[in-house]
């Protein structure tokens, strides 16, 4: 009996550190969030427009901070944030798509897990009323990391996913983008200026990371153009030994540039912390490539960087330290 006491006593010694801080606080918990970056000048948005935006954003902020709070997993928080502004026709993801040069939404999204580097991915979807559930679903249940179009609508309805008719993700002011985009020969940003692109990341109490991205792509795309957004290194990453990244911008580029993982590089192999990984990636090397845009990043510490190259990334960050924080310019 004696020896078995003093078993568990030294267990519960040895795990205790682990299930709180050092001080004895409960462990940093950290999420920001992204709604895309541009050019979006201060006299372009009314102040009931930044209201709305302000609102949809805070309101996916701190439901993802209340999934990290309630002792939820990071990929619980950042799939939460991803559905809420999916389903707002503000961003340029699920509801509130862009328009492809025919007339119709293809849809991209990306989740990965930093504690496993277990990740999933779909691409140019129309009829997922949330894109980011079905990319969890193609990494807890395929083999594969990536799936596209009709296929992954096909495994949508064998995983039990109801599908949305088109017409779900139609908004007048998206419709009149395309028009003008098919009228002046332009497309995506060269022609929006915004890139709606969303995104979150996360660390919690367990310190695991996770980040997720969602995105409807470019205005009057053609031929099946697929961005950053799904691509594993490019718009999502997440590593438990470094930190958790989500872009938006010129995808093109940030494919190029391999970005997200560039800043875990950065930061696992050079020593940087958030901000200076984040600042490099986006500020010299984004840059020097030509591509505009920006990321999220929280680390391994909770640390949370925004940083972009552009006139305004509509963002929010918030953690256990009592920061919270909604931004636009």
């Amino acid at each position: 009996m004696y020896r078995f006491s003093l078993f568990l006593l030294l267990a519960t010694l040895a795990v205790a550190p682990i299930a709180r801080g050092a001080d004895g606080e409960q462990p940093m918990i950290s999420i920001a969030i992204h709604g895309g970056a541009g050019v979006v000048p201060r006299d372009s948005m009314s102040p009931e427009e930044e209201a709305a935006y302000r609102a949809d954003l805070g309101r996916a902020l701190d439901a993802g901070y209340a999934v990290l709070d309630s002792g939820g997993t990071s990929l619980d928080a950042v799939t939460t944030v991803v559905r809420i502004l999916e389903d707002s026709p503000r961003f340029n993801a699920g509801r509130g798509a862009v328009f492809t040069h025919d007339g119709a939404n293809e849809l991209d999204a990306a989740i990965m897990d930093g504690r496993t580097h277990m990740a999933g991915a779909v691409a140019g979807v129309s009829h997922v009323k949330n894109p980011i559930e079905l990319a969890r679903l193609v990494m807890e249940h395929s083999p594969h990391v990536l799936l596209a179009g009709a296929g992954a609508e096909e495994f949508a309805l064998e995983q039990g996913v109801q599908l949305v008719p088109g017409t779900y993700f139609f908004t007048q002011h998206r419709w009149e983008q395309l028009q003008k985009a098919r009228a002046s020969g332009k497309f995506g940003a060269a022609f929006d200026g915004h890139f709606g692109t969303v995104g979150a990341v996360a660390l919690d109490r367990d310190g695991n990371l996770a980040a997720a991205t969602s995105t409807g792509g470019m205005t009057n795309k053609r031929w099946g153009r697929i961005g950053d957004s799904p691509i594993i290194g490019a718009g999502t990453y997440a590593d438990n030994d470094s930190c958790a990244v989500s872009g938006t911008g010129s995808g093109e580029y940030f494919m190029r540039q391999v970005l997200a993982h560039e800043v875990s590089s950065l930061m696992k192999y050079r020593g940087l912390s958030a901000d200076e990984a984040a600042r490099q990636a986006v500020q010299v090397e984004l840059k020097a490539a030509g591509g505009d845009g920006g990321v999220i990043v929280v680390d391994r510490h909770g640390n949370i960087a925004m940083e972009f190259n552009t006139q305004a990334m509509f963002r929010g960050a918030r953690d256990s330290k009592g920061r919270r924080e909604i931004d636009i310019f």
